[in-house]
């Protein structure tokens, strides 16, 4: 039976999982800074028989990431790339090359979830909010600072914001420092999505939530939706079979 390791290298982090015949038999995660395999990774399995990668970092990463794998494995990785047009979805993009292949597969996947309309959020390093038809015709999306982007661009831009308590991401205004910068943080991701939405006409699409903040921002919301943190990687198998 076929054994595939699937990796999403993104700006912050690498996920994996192993899988076999739709089973998840073993996941995990690691810092994109680290430049060698994570030790979880390579005891994952002693042979594998695909590794398929969404990755977002630049070429020379990416073939030193491939190098690895095929040292520890044999096996050339194969790297999912956005298009013109994957199965029934069409990419908007005049250079599909432009568009992360983390966004094309995260709307691949949310369209065989959803028949009609769908908005898909990712709130990751960045959170990105994507318009998909009915007919998979990608509408065109947002590209904004995620949480932790944010919140670094205050503490390194602004001499005054400065604070060590812990806070939570809540609509109410703040009432200390810590709080009114968590709080306006959750109040720009919030408010992001809400006008998204507002903008995208009265045909109000289906909502689903990928990401690591995917979970929390859909809670801040209360507009229903559903998160789905393993898009990309549905994406991914799906790409690879039309493949």
């Amino acid at each position: 039976m076929s054994l595939c390791l699937q990796l999403d290298v993104g700006n912050s982090r690498v996920k994996w999982r192993l899988v076999r015949r739709a089973e998840v038999l073993d996941r995990g995660t690691y810092s994109s800074a680290q430049r060698s395999l994570s030790q979880s990774l390579l005891n994952c399995a002693e042979s594998v028989d695909q590794i398929w990668v969404s990755s977002v970092v630049t070429p020379e990463e990416e073939e030193e990431r491939a190098a690895l794998l095929r040292e520890r494995w044999g096996i050339d990785p194969w790297f999912a790339r956005a298009e013109a047009r994957t199965g029934d979805l069409s990419n908007s993009y005049i250079d599909p090359s432009r568009m992360g292949a983390d966004r094309w597969l995260a709307m691949l996947a949310a369209r065989r979830r959803v028949a009609g309309r769908v908005c898909v959020v990712d709130a990751g390093s960045a959170l990105t909010i994507d318009l998909v038809s009915a007919l998979g015709e990608h509408e065109g999306g947002y590209i904004l600072p995620g949480v932790g982007l944010m919140e670094q661009a205050l503490l390194l831009d602004t001499d005054r914001v400065r604070f060590d308590s812990a806070a939570d991401y809540a609509l109410s205004p703040g009432t200390d420092t810590a709080s009114a910068v968590r709080h306006g943080i959750a109040l720009a991701e919030a408010g992001a999505v809400t006008t998204a939405l507002a903008q995208a006409g009265e045909d109000t699409p289906a909502l689903l939530f990928s990401g690591g903040g995917g979970e929390r921002l859909m809670a801040l919301l209360q507009m229903g939706g559903e998160w789905v943190p393993d898009l990309v990687f549905e994406g991914l198998e799906l790409m690879a079979t039309l493949r």
